[in-house]
């Protein structure tokens, strides 16, 4: 036998018995045929680069997930729950949606005591027992809570542009922890609990902590804000922006003029002259008027005007001019 013949006798017999194992072995037919489809389909190669380019694609439009405020130290029980955590130093903040906390003026600024050697991290402002309090931008109430020694009945809300702001010695909650508030929404009744030698309301801006001087973002004789934009930086946190005795003076002698302001008194012209408005559907703009003090006398915001009356938080008012309210 030539040695070709050999050969291709050998192969007939591997031939055979690898036909001979198969059919010894063979898969039922509906499973041969899905490993054949199976092969079938791998026989496409998919490129990574097409590939990449298609997931990008599928999530181009979705934005990321907004971070929730109301988790940092949501349960710590302090006014500053910031504690440990990391602080940029500068930040842009949204202040244009707001409404003054209380019409009062400024009675004791922000700022060190010598008298009681301690920083005072808020500003006081003038309001009688019972007064309302208001929410000065949108946000979700984290703390109502006593403080014998210290801000008396106090409430903490964290703000969506990123503040906390702080309402200390007040008489009565008109909250609870965990309810949204809109910037003008009543939140308490001022007073004269805790620390305190008579009736007014404290009133703190806060950053991650940090206790902003309320005079850089509040104009308070104008009762607004000096801009739409309040730019936190850890260097100037602590000055006031633009703030004038001379002015604060002038407008309480004005706020003096049309409130009855002792302390302790149970008569309040304010209070009367707010009820007694709260129901008008339109106002008529009065010489040294600012939006946020018609919202506050009459139960609104400033959106709320602004929206009524199609003009911006920043237009100028006329006397005599007619806004409507409802």
């Amino acid at each position: 036998m030539k040695l070709s013949q050999g050969l291709s006798f050998l192969t007939a017999l591997l031939i055979c018995g690898a036909s001979a194992t198969a059919q010894t072995y063979r898969l039922p037919g509906q499973h041969g045929a899905q490993h054949g489809e199976l092969i079938a389909s791998q026989t496409n190669t998919v490129e990574v680069g097409n590939t990449t380019r298609y997931l990008e694609s599928l999530f181009e439009e979705e934005e990321e997930p907004e971070f929730d405020i109301y988790t940092e130290g949501w349960e710590s029980g302090f006014v500053n729950c910031y504690r440990n955590a990391t602080v940029p130093q500068t930040a842009v903040i949204d202040v244009s949606k707001y409404a003054m906390p209380h019409p009062g003026y400024i009675t004791s600024p922000y700022g060190y005591r010598k008298k009681f050697r301690r920083m005072h991290k808020g500003i006081d402002i003038k309001a009688n027992t019972g007064d309302t309090v208001r929410a000065a931008f949108d946000g979700k109430v984290r703390l109502t809570k006593y403080e014998a020694r210290g801000y008396g009945y106090y409430v903490v809300v964290r703000h969506t542009n990123d503040l906390e702001t702080v309402y200390g010695h007040l008489s009565k909650f008109l909250v609870e922890p965990d309810q949204y508030v809109r910037a003008g929404d009543p939140i308490a009744l001022a007073g004269n609990t805790g620390r305190s030698f008579g009736s007014h309301l404290h009133f703190e801006t806060r950053y991650m902590g940090y206790a902003i001087n309320p005079a850089a973002i509040f104009d308070f004789a104008n009762q607004t804000t000096h801009t739409d934009t309040y730019t936190f930086d850890k260097n100037t946190y602590q000055n006031a922006r633009n703030f004038s005795p001379e002015a604060n003076a002038a407008y309480a002698a004005q706020y003096r003029a049309t409130h009855k302001v002792e302390y302790g008194s149970a008569a309040r012209k304010s209070t009367s002259t707010s009820s007694k408005s709260s129901g008008s559907r339109s106002y008529k703009v009065k010489k040294g008027d600012t939006l946020s003090r018609i919202a506050s006398r009459n139960g609104t915001t400033v959106q709320a005007i602004c929206r009524l009356n199609g003009i911006k938080s920043s237009a100028k008012l006329r006397p005599g001019q007619t806004l409507k309210l409802k």
